[in-house]
């Protein structure tokens, strides 16, 4: 589940949180956008496309990766960086190299 609020509105709840004052339900998202344009830049369709081609073909690297999609390592290893940082993709360090694992394929949106 997917979550969008205002930078100012995430704050707050972080803070609230981080006091003790705002405890999260197990029903709320765990991934938390400050927009929609946001979302829809980390979720579009070529990064949704990606995430399935993980889920399917569980690639060793960021390589073997690159050889699957067609795409550079460097762009790659960029946007997956960027998905991880929002936990749709989980850098697994196994040996010499990482191996990037789909953490989300299918998404609930609240705004």
């Amino acid at each position: 589940m997917i979550g969008i609020l205002p930078q100012e509105k995430m704050r707050e709840r972080v803070l609230a949180i981080a006091k003790g004052e705002y405890k999260p339900e197990p029903s709320e998202p765990k991934i938390w956008f400050t927009s929609m344009r946001s979302l829809a830049e980390v979720l579009s369709d070529d990064n949704r496309a990606l995430l399935k081609i993980i889920q399917e073909t569980h690639p060793e690297s960021i390589s073997s990766l690159a050889v699957i999609t067609g795409r550079k390592p460097s762009n790659l290893s960029r946007t997956l960086k960027t998905m991880s940082n929002y936990g749709l993709v989980e850098m697994r360090r196994e040996r010499n190299q990482v191996r990037p694992i789909a953490v989300a394929t299918e998404f609930q949106i609240f705004a």
